[in-house]
């Protein structure tokens, strides 16, 4: 730490993502919920030579193709999309801009909710999930904090219906909900449905998993207008040009090949419960996931001791050694192969203990 560095900062402990390794071609990389697949053919062809030449130019201002194609696809209006630079853009502007109140969040969740409330100085609630790693609502009764709920969940893969998330929101209908669906499309239902409904509603989805455009660093919110404002206005005095035209581009072209999106997402479903019946017949527990990974217990053996085994064989999985998580592993849904490589490493690890 340089002697430049602002003190009241000090303390900050930053996000720590999951391993991105250098010889990344020699390792089955199941560690950081990416895609197996590519992106759409669609972005391939929206990036011409005219295009690229564009970038000469600022992004545009005012309403995209992106936000067009995002609110075809979900039936609302454009101006009740925002596009940021990934979903943790979006997220670092409700953290920043839209908790009065502080913010309450989970235990167990998403790893940058705590970073963001360090790095803005909000005051932060925790509430542990349950035992069973479900998230109880009416323990988020009478809080006042912006609540904030991923959903499904990481890393359980744990989700939230449509009643629940509508029960959360009339607890307090002057408290702002946001619900982050980071990995909605492999099994969930969108909150989006609810926004005309609620106007203490904010919905965040990223593309970096069903859409598979993580290295293209794309994120939406989606409300009520004044909400969306609310995030422009954070934007407008931080950085008006955060997505890039060519980013911009492969979004609206990603959101709207809806046949590939289902083909992709649909085989991901496929494999993940071929995935899950595998290990549970060899004994590991494993609660049912709506997200493109696995949280994954496989009881004969320490979690930590798998994940150490698995990686000797060149499969990466992502280990937390939290106190309440230390016996699992969060296991990304790769291709079919890939999938399969897993169950014969894990059968081979076990004929070794």
């Amino acid at each position: 730490m340089s002697r430049f560095f602002d003190g009241k900062l000090s303390s900050l402990v930053a996000y720590t993502p999951g391993e991105q390794p250098k010889n990344v071609r020699q390792l089955i990389k199941l560690n950081t919920n990416e895609s197996p697949f590519p992106p759409s053919p669609k972005v391939f062809e929206a990036l011409t030579r005219e295009k690229i030449e564009e970038l000469r130019l600022y992004p545009a201002i005012g309403i995209t193709p992106l936000q067009e194609a995002t609110a075809k696809f979900y039936g609302i209006r454009p101006e009740q999309v925002f596009t940021a630079n990934g979903s943790d853009e979006a997220l670092a502007f409700c953290f920043h801009g839209l908790c009065p109140n502080g913010a309450v969040f989970a235990d167990l969740t998403y790893g940058f909710y705590p970073v963001f409330c360090d790095m803005f100085r909000i005051p932060m609630h925790i509430i542990p999930l349950r035992e069973d790693f479900s998230l109880a609502i009416e323990d988020y009764a009478g809080r006042k904090e912006t609540v904030f709920i991923a959903n499904p969940n990481a890393p359980t893969g744990m989700y939230l219906n449509l009643d629940t998330i509508r029960a959360l929101l009339e607890q307090d209908r002057d408290r702002l909900v946001v619900v982050d669906e980071a990995y909605v499309d492999f099994g969930g239902e969108s909150a989006v449905s609810l926004i005309g409904e609620y106007d203490n509603l904010l919905v965040i989805q990223t593309f970096s998993k069903s859409r598979q455009l993580a290295g293209g660093r794309l994120g939406l919110a989606m409300a009520c207008q004044e909400l969306i404002d609310d995030l422009n206005k954070l934007k407008f005095s931080f950085n008006p040009y955060s997505v890039n035209n060519l980013t911009l581009l492969e979004g609206a072209a990603a959101m709207e090949d809806v046949e590939y999106f289902d083909a992709c997402r649909n085989a991901i479903i496929e494999t993940r419960a071929r995935t899950t019946s595998a290990l549970r017949e060899r004994g590991f527990i494993i609660p049912e996931s709506m997200a493109n990974f696995i949280w994954a217990n496989p009881v004969r053996i320490s979690g930590k001791e798998y994940y150490e085994k698995l990686r000797e064989k060149g499969i990466l999985v992502r280990y937390f050694s939290g106190e309440r998580t230390k016996q699992h592993v969060r296991i990304t849904i790769g291709s079919e192969e890939q999938m399969q490589r897993l169950v014969a490493a894990t059968d081979e690890i076990f004929a070794e203990v």
